[in-house]
């Protein structure tokens, strides 16, 4: 039986997308991923994610990307839509590209949600065709399942290079888009009115209004 694993990278960064991809493999390419140390993608060095994402993308029956902006999911959230819906309507678009003629395909999803039963079965309810899958959604799938571990390495590359890009736009100040990095929320800080249009931060996150809100009040200062 085929397997699709399907992980994101990029949930809770205030800058920058969140991306989600999807890799299709049979037994035999899942031996060789798991031969050639295919793993949870933050457990590997960045040298050694790129190398193993260049061999996963050309081995691989095949695979899918989706890159949600912050903008989508800003407007998503206006319309009450949380994330974790974003992703699974995100999951069930991936699943619905490669679900064709290619028979039986186990489906595995490193599942964002605490409550699993009700994540699983809103995914199935966006997924047109189950007839040919058994969709298992899990914690830590990108641990225990190496297409889901493929899976995370093409999301997490994939995310790398949409930062790079702002990066050389915006400079490599604005660090790795994580409210934790000390250089994103320093770039957060002193650019958050300069960039407001440019749909780089994710406005419906705290980290940003916090800044907001003190940018403001430093203004009325």
């Amino acid at each position: 039986m085929l397997k699709l694993g399907i992980d994101d990278a990029g949930r809770g960064p205030v800058i920058g997308p969140m991306v989600l991809a999807g890799c299709l493999i049979d037994e035999e390419t899942e031996k060789e991923f798991k031969a050639l140390g295919v793993k949870d993608s933050k457990k590997l060095t960045e040298k050694r994610r790129e190398f193993l994402a260049e061999i996963i993308r050309q081995k691989a029956i095949t695979f899918e990307v989706v890159i949600i902006h912050p903008e989508e999911i800003d407007s998503k959230n206006l319309e009450g839509v949380n994330l974790n819906e974003v992703e699974g309507f995100a999951c069930s678009r991936i699943i619905n590209k490669i679900n064709k003629g290619f028979g039986e395909i186990k489906i595995v999803i490193d599942c964002p949600s605490t409550n699993i039963t009700n994540w699983t079965n809103f995914v199935k309810s966006k997924v047109q065709d189950m007839s040919n899958l058994n969709l298992v959604c899990e914690h830590k799938a990108d641990v225990n399942h190496i297409a889901v571990s493929a899976a995370s390495i093409i999301a997490k590359s994939t995310r790398e290079k949409e930062m790079a890009t702002l990066k050389e736009k915006y400079g490599h100040e604005i660090g790795s888009g994580y409210s934790s990095d000390p250089l994103t929320a320093r770039f957060l800080a002193n650019n958050l009115k300069k960039y407001d249009g440019d749909g780089i931060f994710r406005k419906s996150w705290a980290t940003w209004k916090t800044a907001n809100g003190n940018a403001s009040q430093s203004k009325l200062g």
